[in-house]
């Protein structure tokens, strides 16, 4: 396996390869071109937006600044708000549904380190070896439809948010939170059910 192909596996995988490389170069070029625009210039950041981006709808904005790693692992529908000061950490994919709000301040991470140390050091790592010292794998991160992240909500690998969700400020999404739900807190967790679903948890 190439080591994109096992970032993308979720496998252990070498981050400096000369791939990811690319991808962050490219996308810090992109990112640095849509800064330089005046807030009203609408058509020119969509373009850029297109060109970074894996996939993107219609009518979404992406306040500034913003941070992502590769920005082609960023996948967004139609009607979809991202407010100032947020990252992407794109590493594996990052979809996003239709109609989503997403505040400001808000993290989301797919790149994670095992958490045992002996697991976590990369063997016989050099300086010169083009390896980073630790090892680094990825997961994906689903936001579904309908969605609505408050401020400063952290959303952590491999978590799937259902369709409808509310996600209170200043939250830490750690797992899977079912659809038509509002979750608060850190670790996050369900309150209650909304859209007309059962209040029953």
């Amino acid at each position: 396996m190439t080591e994109l192909e096992k970032c993308m596996a979720g496998e252990c995988y070498n981050c400096h390869d000369e791939i990811f490389l690319k991808f962050k170069a490219r996308a810090r070029t992109l990112l640095k071109e849509y800064h330089n625009l005046a807030y009203e210039q609408k058509e020119e950041k969509t373009a850029i937006l297109k060109q970074l981006f894996g996939k993107i709808g219609t009518n979404v904005s992406v306040g500034t600044p913003f941070l992502c790693d590769y920005g082609r692992n960023i996948y967004m529908g139609n009607n979809v708000s991202v407010n100032m000061n947020c990252t992407f950490v794109d590493c594996n994919e990052i979809r996003i549904g239709n109609h989503v709000m997403i505040a400001s301040n808000v993290q989301i991470y797919t790149a994670t380190h095992p958490v045992e140390l002996k697991e976590r050091l990369t063997k016989e790592w050099t300086l010169e070896c083009g390896k980073h010292f630790c090892q680094t794998y990825a997961l994906p991160v689903t936001i579904e439809s309908g969605c609505w992240l408050g401020g400063g909500v952290i959303v952590l690998p491999g978590v799937t948010i259902g369709e409808g969700c509310v996600i209170g400020a200043g939250s830490v999404v750690t797992k899977n939170i079912p659809s038509n739900s509002l979750a608060v807190g850190n670790p996050c967790r369900v309150i209650r059910k909304i859209n007309g679903e059962m209040q029953n948890v």
